[in-house]
């Protein structure tokens, strides 16, 4: 199967123009404007020990990734590696860190040891400004919290709120079955608008085309949504259940159910689903290891085998690389053979943070 899909450009300007409307209420969040600094850096932190790592995740063109530490957060470039950025508090550390691309607008939540930022906030915070320019409240603790350059996203274990970015008004309620995981994804370009998350039925996950006003259910497995990631595009979709053997791609316009590969026999937890900007590569990390497919063959091409206590999160470098981000605060780019697959050779492994925390990441 070949698929095409377009480059994707990224500029993103300054917060200035989001202003959020005080006050606006009418389900369970509330918004407030916060004004001034509230975030102090704190230097006197340094790499040691007491860091704990609770989170790692993505910018949406994989070029750099945010972790959420017990002190704060850190932002990594993935090539070259280096730390771009680091905030240290005394306040206690985030567990979400959402990055929008490589602009200043984080979406940051607060473990249950910040005393400023509790787990049950998203903070919309301006970096170019040092201060926070939003807070959305709400009843129960948030899961996960997605960005593009329109929207923000806020998943609640039963509910998932959609908000437009520039006045941060409510545009969208969408109700789901139970998803402690926070699992939902995004499309990027700026000509789609995709959504896709767990459904109310077990194995279904809903599709939402805001541009199209279209709702899309797909049947995707019998047992429970454990991962799925959309194309920049948001015209396809990889699925995994909480089995972990098969990963099936459809395409969300129609749900119908273009491939399936299979990671393996026996259950295993799918930790994260990555495209390849081709669309012409699968990689999935589990922990049985590290799996890219190809999506012509019924079975793995390349293997890369790490920790299995470890969980993992893959995306896919240039020139025939995977770059691999773990909760054992390490960092992985390797390579494989497009023509022979095998067992990858790994070009890099980096430390970025000592750790012996095996929380699963965000």
């Amino acid at each position: 199967m070949t698929v095409h899909s377009s480059t994707m450009t990224s500029a993103v300007s300054t917060s200035r123009g989001i202003l959020p409307p005080a006050g606006y209420g009418g389900h369970d969040a509330s918004i407030d404007v916060v004004s001034g600094p509230l975030m102090q850096s704190d230097s006197e932190f340094n790499d040691n020990d007491n860091t704990e790592l609770y989170s790692v995740s993505w910018n949406q063109d994989y070029g750099c990734f945010a972790a959420g530490t017990s002190h704060g957060f850190r932002i990594y470039n993935c090539d070259p590696f280096k730390e771009t950025f680091r905030r240290d508090l005394k306040s206690g550390g985030f567990k979400i860190v959402e990055m929008l691309f490589r602009c200043n607008i984080l979406a940051l939540v607060g473990s249950s040891a910040n005393a400023q930022y509790p787990p049950n906030k998203v903070i919309i915070w301006d970096d170019h400004q040092s201060r926070c320019i939003g807070e959305f409240s709400f009843r129960s603790e948030v899961r996960a919290v997605k960005l593009r350059r329109d929207r923000v996203v806020v998943v609640l274990e039963h509910k998932i709120y959609v908000y437009n970015f520039m006045d941060l008004k409510l545009l969208h309620q969408i109700e789901t079955l139970s998803n402690p995981r926070g699992i939902c994804c995004l499309s990027h370009h700026l000509n789609t608008s995709v959504l896709a998350c767990p459904g109310l039925r077990r194995g279904q996950v809903r599709v939402e085309h805001f541009g199209l006003n279209m709702t899309k259910l797909i049947n995707a497995h019998d047992s429970k949504i454990s991962c799925l990631t959309l194309t920049m595009d948001g015209l396809l979709l990889a699925t995994a259940s909480m089995r972990g053997t098969l990963i099936r791609i459809f395409n969300t316009m129609d749900g119908t159910r273009l491939q399936e590969v299979r990671r393996g026999v026996d259950k295993a937890d799918i930790y994260s689903i990555a495209l390849s900007p081709n669309v012409q590569w699968l990689a999935v990390s589990s922990d049985k290891g590290v799996l890219p497919k190809y999506f012509s063959s019924e079975w793995s091409f390349a293997q890369l085998h790490l920790p299995e206590c470890t969980p993992f999160i893959a995306a896919f470098g240039s020139q025939n690389s995977v770059i691999i981000v773990g909760m054992d605060g390490s960092f992985h780019r390797c390579s494989f053979d497009p023509a022979n697959g095998g067992l990858m050779v790994q070009q890099e492994c980096t430390r970025f943070l000592k750790t012996e925390t095996s929380a699963p990441p965000s």
